[in-house]
């Protein structure tokens, strides 16, 4: 399934009322009525399905759920379900993606879905005699690795290859160098966790018996480095052009943002963590294990001994060049995507990709993301950008019904005041008198 990136389809979205995107969503979509249920949340998980998800289960917790939208990967479009509840960050991705997508949209790759299987040996002799002995054994170690996960090979998967790596102990020269073998599995459109770890359990007391050594750790590794996701854009400096700013002062601003970032971890840590409210939201909403593609990632961006930025800006020839590079351990089977109802109406949505097409998606997501809060930061700085968003939520939690809302965050916006109190002030004038004290919280927002 694919979207006509002929037309916007979705143009003037956030102008609508939710009862006209529901069925907007659901007749450009085509959406059943019960995934678009599903999508909504108005047929949640359910207290069956809860119960089985997580231990001591109690209960439900809410976030918003918004589409992210005008993204164009690889010559398709896509409307991406994200969910988060910061204001911005699906605003800001539908912002960058609209403009990506004037210049010809991302072009992305991703790698085969090869995870790392660690299985650490200790009190192994003669670190050289035990890297030795299994080596030998390769072959036999990955048909034994193999034989654990029938169903995987016959889909073209399995582990693939295995490496031997010693390690400097951490207490120093006298300590035990660490022997730890890698196992390479290509877990197809798994993210592969639970196939990994039942491998690496299994083919450890073989490695032991191999070396007369002892196995502690047997488990993946979250740093997936040769699953490596990609996405590019080049943007002509003339669309950039904004806030009185000419585009060339734009794309200047950007470039020096990304110089800050590549020079200083302290500055690399937060536009990281720019890129990932874009990543992390579609991975919420596609049942992914975020918690796994976090720590993959930032790991990656120290990969080097430093810790950097995962994407970069330059200037080439009248345009602006963006780059990113991430390890994106993703699944299209297992997991949520059998029980929860709301992921399986998202994976609808995005016209069931498979993982290394959702990669290619979920770096050009992180990619739109990182534009947005640079273009503002190297420009007019990052609060009048979140202002209107900010004066929404303001204005709903000062209590205005929601077919006020928009009337009082723009009176917000441009009295230049986004406070509770406030709003409640031109709410009570646009009603014809003063609001009385609603809450004592959120004073200071």
């Amino acid at each position: 399934m694919g979207i006509d990136i002929s037309r916007s389809i979705f143009s003037g979205f956030h102008r609508l009322s939710l009862e006209e995107r529901c069925a907007r969503v659901a007749a450009e979509l085509g959406l059943s009525d019960a995934e678009l249920a599903a999508l909504t949340g108005e047929e949640g998980l359910g207290a069956e399905k809860a119960y089985s998800m997580v231990e001591n289960a109690l209960g439900f917790f809410s976030l918003p759920l918004g589409l992210g939208l005008h993204l164009r990967v690889n010559g398709r479009a896509y409307v991406a379900p994200m969910v988060i509840e910061e204001a911005s960050v699906i605003a800001a991705v539908s912002f960058a993606a609209k403009l990506v997508g004037s210049a010809g949209g991302f072009i992305a790759e991703a790698e085969p879905s090869l995870m790392v299987g660690q299985i650490q040996l200790t009190r192994y002799g003669d670190p050289e005699s035990a890297r030795a002995s299994i080596l030998a054994a390769r072959s036999e170690l990955l048909d034994l690795a193999n034989a654990l996960q029938p169903q995987l090979v016959r889909r073209g998967g399995g582990a693939k290859d295995l490496e031997v790596r010693l390690l400097d102990a951490p207490e120093g020269p006298l300590g035990e160098p660490l022997l730890v073998v890698h196992f390479h599995v290509d877990t197809q459109e798994a993210m592969g966790a639970n196939l990994i770890n039942t491998m690496m359990e299994g083919v450890a007391p073989r490695i032991e018996a191999l070396t007369g050594g002892r196995v502690f750790l047997r488990i993946l590794s979250n740093l997936a480095d040769r699953r490596l996701a990609r996405s590019r854009c080049v943007i002509p400096e003339a669309l950039l052009a904004d806030y009185g700013l000419p585009g060339a002062d734009i794309a200047e601003g950007i470039v020096q943002a990304s110089r800050f970032a590549q020079a200083d971890p302290y500055r690399a840590a937060t536009h990281n963590k720019g890129i990932m409210n874009g990543i992390d939201a579609i991975a919420l909403a596609t049942g992914q294990d975020w918690r796994a593609i976090e720590a993959g990632a930032h790991a990656y961006a120290a990969r080097t001994g430093r810790y950097g930025p995962l994407s970069t800006w330059t200037r080439e020839d009248g345009n602006l060049v963006g780059e990113i590079e991430l390890p994106l351990a993703l699944g299209t089977v297992g997991g949520p995507l059998l029980v929860h109802p709301g992921v399986k109406a998202a994976f609808k949505v995005l016209g069931h990709p498979g993982v290394r097409e959702l990669a290619c998606l979920f770096a050009s997501v992180g990619l739109a993301q990182n534009l947005a809060a640079v273009r503002a930061l190297g420009s007019v700085g990052i609060q009048k950008g979140h202002m209107a968003l900010h004066a929404r939520s303001v204005a709903v939690s000062a209590g205005t019904p929601p077919e006020w809302v928009e009337t009082v965050a723009a009176r917000l916006v441009q009295q230049g005041e986004v406070k509770v109190d406030r709003a409640r002030r031109v709410l009570g004038e646009l009603k014809g008198g003063v609001l009385p004290f609603v809450s004592p919280h959120n004073e200071d927002t």
